[in-house]
């Protein structure tokens, strides 16, 4: 690179002013220039390339950790659904002995009132079967006396 000291030799005169100077070789600038720029444009490429490899290493970790990252997710994935069906077949059973449980009660309930209709019909029957006789021959006789005024009346013929 270039000093500051040879930079401002730059603008020094060669010669005083007056008369044409001899020829000479004319300074070539933009050579001149190219030597002075050539070590930054060298060094700017070398960072080019060094952010080329950079960004491409970057690039391949971020592609692994998106890979291991997805894995991981899918595992998870898999165990929290694995645990659903845990945890469904868990209540599942919960609820089915709750409802197990509940249709055993209603049984006994159910057993419990048939027993106490039947005392009840035993209970009743000895009475109701003594009853019995009297209501049929009580029927039967109210069915005589309303038909005992028809006897005197000849009847229609079945009409």
């Amino acid at each position: 690179m270039t000093v500051f000291r040879d930079f401002l030799t730059r603008f020094r005169p060669t010669a005083s002013p007056g008369r044409a100077a001899p020829s000479g070789v004319p300074a070539d600038r933009s050579a001149e220039l190219g030597a002075e720029l050539a070590p930054p444009l060298v060094l700017l490429e070398q960072a080019q390339a060094e952010a080329r490899t950079v960004r491409e290493q970057a690039d391949a970790a971020a592609g692994s950790l998106r890979h291991e990252a997805e894995r991981e997710a899918a595992t998870m994935v898999a165990a929290a659904r694995a645990e659903a069906r845990r945890v469904q077949a868990r209540t599942a059973e919960q609820v089915l002995r709750a409802a197990e449980g509940e249709a055993a009660a209603l049984l006994a309930e159910a057993d419990r009132e048939a027993v106490t209709v039947r005392d009840r019909a035993r209970s009743r029957t000895p009475a109701l079967a003594d009853r019995v006789p009297a209501l049929v021959l009580e029927h039967l006789a109210a069915e005589r006396e309303r038909q005992a005024p028809d006897r005197g009346r000849p009847q229609d013929g079945g009409l």
